[in-house]
């Protein structure tokens, strides 16, 4: 017994536990899962709408969400293997597969605008600004409605490349949205020099925003700060129909979230033309 206890003191702490064990097994076949998908062509993007808070109330853009398809051909969310990938090199080539489905749907659907995720890494990775320059050699008004969301933390670990990188996106007419606004607080020192054309304010001051006093200040605040300078103010995780009404109150643009639909594998425009066209 007491050798034992000296081996365990002298073993760090968690070192080879059956926990550790089975996370580093769960990454590993994560990003095999992830790898797999990117070798046959089984990515795709998930559309969600963001829509206009007043009336006609009709979705000012999408936001297209990546997806990946496992070995059943079962639809994987983001959240299921993104955090395991962010960090590393499969990390950019989702990126770029995130941007070329984007810009493919750009292409077919020239009646709708969208917001594609992207990551500061991706800046200086060749194969992403590659897809860029091919789809806009194509077509040079694909630009003009296409938004790259980055978000907070992802903006300030380079602000000085991500800055650069806008000004040289003006030329195409790309938009920007900073994605996670008001989960950090450095960012708006540095509002007069980004080229943000909009914010999306974090879904943890959304969700319950009615009948949360501390939360219904700190979004008041983040509203009046996007105005000041001229941002398109859009709130996310919108889920219910009063959190609505009292963004619609103070000014909020445009809303997203379950309350007008969860993102779709299936382009939503569609039905929608649908349903216009047989009106």
């Amino acid at each position: 017994m007491k050798k034992r206890r000296i081996i365990m003191a002298d073993m760090p702490e968690g070192a080879d536990s059956p926990l550790n064990a089975a996370v580093v097994e769960r990454d590993r076949s994560t990003l095999d899962m992830v790898a797999e998908a990117i070798k046959h062509n089984q990515t795709m993007l998930a559309y969600q709408p963001v829509m206009q808070a007043l009336p006609p109330q009709q979705p000012a853009f999408y936001e297209g969400y990546i997806r990946v398809l496992d070995a059943t051909g079962r639809v994987i969310p983001a959240r299921e293997f993104m955090p395991v990938v962010e960090d590393k090199e499969i990390g950019r080539v989702l990126d770029c597969l995130a941007l070329e489905h984007g810009l493919r749907a750009l292409t077919r659907s020239p009646e709708i605008r969208l917001s594609i995720n992207m990551s500061a890494r991706s800046i200086g990775y060749g194969r992403w600004m590659r897809v860029i320059d091919r789809f806009m050699k194509k077509d040079s008004t694909l630009g003009e409605r296409l938004v790259l969301e980055i978000s907070e933390a992802s903006a300030m670990a380079a602000p000085e490349l991500v800055v650069d990188f806008m000004g040289r996106m003006q030329e195409h007419g790309i938009a920007f949205a900073l994605d996670n606004f008001g989960a950090g607080t450095s960012i708006i020192k540095y509002f007069r020099e980004f080229f943000f054309d909009a914010v999306k304010i974090d879904g943890q001051f959304i969700r319950g925003v009615h009948g949360n006093h501390d939360n219904q200040a700190v979004t008041r605040a983040l509203v009046s700060v996007a105005k000041q300078f001229d941002m398109l103010v859009v709130a996310e995780s919108v889920e219910t129909r009063e959190d609505a009404d009292f963004l619609v109150s103070i000014g909020v643009d445009c809303l997203q979230g379950y309350l007008f639909g969860a993102p779709s594998v299936s382009p939503p425009w569609i039905d929608e033309l649908k349903q216009r066209t047989s009106a």
